[in-house]
């Protein structure tokens, strides 16, 4: 919403649910398994006819629901699903490449150390702060 489109009441809820996505297997989404199924927490959808032409649907469900998007020329992504959810099959490796894209070192690596069932880093290894404007 922040960069254009809209988002509107889901079709049905999807409340600690799973689905099966396909995706296109770009940015963070690269190591995650095709098809992957993915832990689901909401009420809400994003609407593909209102994205603007700067942001490309990457993954949906088989019923066409939005699962990710991605900014075509800015480093940005968005999930419609809970990465770090025990539900989410490969979660971890998305969380990893993020970290990777955003400059952190072996992040898919590290990715691999987060526990599927628990959902932590086994052994942290690094602090980052983030600073918001």
């Amino acid at each position: 919403v922040a960069l254009g489109g809209r988002v509107e009441e889901a079709p049905e809820l999807r409340h600690g649910m799973t689905s099966r996505i396909e995706h296109d297997a770009s940015g963070v989404l690269a190591r995650m398994p095709r098809p992957a199924i993915v832990g689901r927490y909401h009420s809400l959808a994003v609407v593909e006819e209102a994205l603007p032409d700067e942001l490309r649907v990457t993954a949906r469900t088989s019923s066409g629901t939005v699962m990710a998007i991605t900014h075509r020329t800015a480093r940005v992504d968005g999930v419609q699903f809970h990465p770090e959810s025990v539900l989410t099959e490969g979660g971890y490796l998305l969380l990893g490449t993020w970290l990777e894209s955003v400059g952190i070192p072996d992040g898919a690596t590290r990715g691999s150390a987060l526990s599927p069932h628990r959902g932590v880093l086994a052994q942290p290894t690094q602090t980052v702060s983030v600073t918001v404007d």
